[in-house]
């Protein structure tokens, strides 16, 4: 089982009113020697902007906002911009994050040249009912019939005109083209799939009724471990290595006190990311210090930035939905534990 070291909380919610109720789940990358992170800072009543801070080297904060930087402005996001990621393909930052309007939660897409002026491209997922999407994933057939056992969710007793788009997110792009195409993944419970385009335009109404008809040949995961059992999504932003893709995921298991969210790790294949070379079966960061069991939402782990310092893969996640901790390991020896958990 590969070693990880818990560094603890590294950012906390300030005296500032829009992250007063707690910052989480941040979006993580290194430019020379400086790590900037875009974290989800939320205000009392559950209203979510984007927060920023930037550290020299992994861990010493030099600078940090008073005041959000990113906001919510357009419909779709009216209640909250959440839950960033953030990568470089060529000149453009990428930055993904989820926009919540109060009842549906769906994957949005900022890029900049700078790392400073961000445009909002919009949603980049389906614009669908969950009814659509049953109709057309059955279409297709082949998928797991757990994609069909949510609508007790969208459809809930007390009001059931609410959450009727369905729920898409953690939406993360790989850091460069592959095979010429833009490469992300996204999530539908209960696990991971994969879009590849050539450019944003593709992504109309026609495309995601053409993708959900073989729905079961865009999954690239599915739960498979107990740490696991409940669903599963992306995390960090891929990490290439010439043993492959290292993506570190959530994932989610049912327990007598709750659902209990950590962080797991799986390889994927460099030039096909749709085929799934090995994964832990064990979590990597499950909850068990105070400030991940108690918070705002207890029991999580939940990643979703990492940057590489020498040897040592520093990983950055939300602690118990209230603050954001710190966790490192190996790179080496976590890439040569993933090989050994290869299919022979």
């Amino acid at each position: 089982m590969i070693e990880v070291k818990k560094i603890g909380v590294i950012l906390e919610k300030s005296g500032q009113e829009f992250e007063n109720d707690g910052v989480l789940n941040p979006a993580v990358i290194r430019i020379g020697d400086s790590v900037h992170m875009f974290y989800r800072a939320v205000q009392k009543g559950n209203q979510s902007t984007i927060g920023y801070c930037r550290f020299d080297g992994p861990l010493t904060i030099a600078e940090r906002w008073e005041k959000p930087f990113m906001v919510p402005e357009t419909a779709f996001e009216s209640q909250g911009v959440e839950d960033a990621r953030i990568v470089k393909i060529d000149d453009t930052y990428y930055m993904t994050y989820t926009g919540y309007d109060g009842i549906n939660a769906r994957g949005a897409l900022a890029t900049s040249s700078d790392l400073i002026h961000f445009k909002k491209q919009g949603l980049i997922v389906p614009p669908i009912s969950y009814a659509k999407f049953v109709f057309l994933a059955e279409k297709g057939g082949k998928v797991n019939e757990n994609y069909y056992h949510n609508h007790k969710f969208y459809y809930q007793e007390a009001d059931p005109e609410k959450k009727i788009m369905l729920w898409d997110k953690n939406c993360i792009f790989f850091p460069r083209r592959i095979n010429g195409k833009l490469v992300f993944l996204h999530r539908i419970r209960p696990g991971i799939q994969v879009v590849s385009i050539s450019n944003l335009t593709e992504l109309t109404e026609d495309f995601w009724e053409d993708y959900f008809a073989q729905l079961h040949e865009r999954i690239v995961m599915d739960p498979v471990y107990p740490h696991e059992n409940m669903y599963i999504g992306g995390g960090c932003p891929p990490i290439e290595t010439e043993h492959g893709w290292v993506l570190i995921y959530h994932g989610v298991k049912e327990t007598s006190k709750g659902l209990v969210y950590a962080a797991c790790a799986a390889l994927l294949e460099l030039d096909n990311p749709l085929k799934e070379l090995a994964r832990l079966p064990y979590a990597l960061i499950s909850p068990t210090l105070d400030w991940e069991l108690n918070g705002v939402v207890n029991n999580v782990v939940f990643p979703t930035g990492t940057a590489l310092f020498g040897e040592t893969l520093f990983i950055y996640y939300g602690a118990a939905d209230d603050s954001i901790a710190c966790a490192t390991v190996n790179f080496k020896a976590l890439v040569d534990e993933l090989v050994s958990f290869k299919a022979k």
